[in-house]
């Protein structure tokens, strides 16, 4: 390691741990932009082992932007299946397909051009104009908010604009420019290994003497937040409706969660209800009259599914009926051995391997 350059401290501390802790990751040894993009937003809201799998396997099936704006949404989103905020793999498609044509396929270099991009924002744009070109930039995620915020003990909420401009110009002012992307790189790996959310251990800490939050004696008060986060119970029936050996699923279009994937025919209710006052709303009757005799159980109830601003109640109901009326048919009827070509949510997919 070079000796320690005073104007960049902070920055030969964080490169001096990293080079001893860092992680082998395959995202770290290319330069190459498409796969420091795809990496960057799988990463989002995903942990590393998780992510790691999705990756490899994404990279297989789309190795470039051309074999990503080629494919359909719907191939897109199954590659995708599991991983959560599929608005990510929308954005991925709709942007590989930007890329595309507004720059000849070639993933483009400048920041601002990078920042155009579909589900780019500033941090990703960031990262990979440092990782890949190492341009400088500061990447500001939520393990950079944690150690700058905990390092300088900034009163300034995260979480309202004047917070978020003070982070970065931070972030800019201890960043050597000439070694952007290995800053940035160490300053997020230390927030992920070392300055942890809870229970960080202080005492192996090459900033401890220096650290404010540690000063105060209580480092996770940092960073400070104003605003917690809202969530709203939703309440969910969904229908297995079997005729002879088939079944219906839908796409889901709307902007709501999970648009572009696939699911079984459901009712949501505004708040939770029993069977009883189920079979006597509109929706139900529309979706089973004139199927005949139909023969429905509770399949599982009970369920509750998290989602980032939500709380999903969940009842999967069985029903087998003799006669195909005209709201199924509006549906797509499928053989029951074919669902799993069509991407679905977690917890469709979960319900659907134990469906006998």
């Amino acid at each position: 390691m070079n000796q320690t350059n005073k104007k960049f401290g902070e920055s030969e501390i964080f490169f001096s741990w990293y080079e001893k802790n860092k992680r082998d990751l395959p995202w770290r040894n290319t330069k190459n932009p498409y796969r420091i993009w795809i990496s960057e937003i799988i990463l989002q809201q995903t942990r590393v082992v998780q992510g790691m799998e999705y990756y490899l396997r994404f990279l297989q099936r789309f190795p470039d932007v051309k074999s990503l704006a080629e494919a359909t949404q719907e191939v897109v989103l199954k590659y995708w299946q599991g991983l959560g905020y599929y608005s990510r793999a929308r954005n991925l498609h709709e942007a590989a397909q930007d890329i595309q044509t507004r720059f000849q396929g070639i993933f483009p270099q400048q920041y601002e051009d990078i920042l155009s991009l579909k589900g780019i924002g500033e941090y990703t744009a960031a990262a990979i104009a440092s990782f890949a070109w190492n341009q400088p930039y500061p990447v500001v995620d939520g393990n950079v908010f944690r150690v700058l915020g905990r390092l300088y003990a900034i009163q300034t909420p995260i979480d309202s604009g004047e917070g978020k401009k003070q982070y970065t110009e931070l972030a800019r002012l201890i960043m050597n420019p000439e070694m952007a992307g290995l800053h940035n790189q160490a300053v997020m790996e230390f927030g992920a290994l070392q300055c942890v959310p809870s229970n960080p251990e202080c005492n192996q800490c090459p900033f401890i003497n220096q650290c404010m939050g540690y000063a105060t004696g209580n480092p996770q008060l940092f960073p400070v937040k104003q605003h917690k986060t809202k969530t709203r119970d939703r309440y969910f029936h969904y229908f297995y409706v079997i005729y002879n050996e088939y079944t219906y699923l839908y796409c889901r279009t709307k902007n709501d969660i999970w648009k572009g994937l696939f699911e079984l025919p459901l009712i949501e209710t505004e708040r939770s209800v029993d069977f009883a006052e189920l079979k006597e709303l509109p929706a139900f009757k529309k979706l089973f009259q004139d199927t005949g005799q139909p023969v429905l159980s509770v399949d599982e109830s009970g369920i509750k599914h998290v989602l980032s601003h939500q709380i999903l109640h969940v009842t999967f109901y069985k029903v087998e009926i003799q006669t195909e009326n005209a709201a199924l048919k509006k549906y797509l009827k499928l053989p029951e051995d074919s669902l799993d070509s069509y991407p679905v949510s977690a917890l469709i997919h979960k319900y659907l391997s134990k469906v006998d």
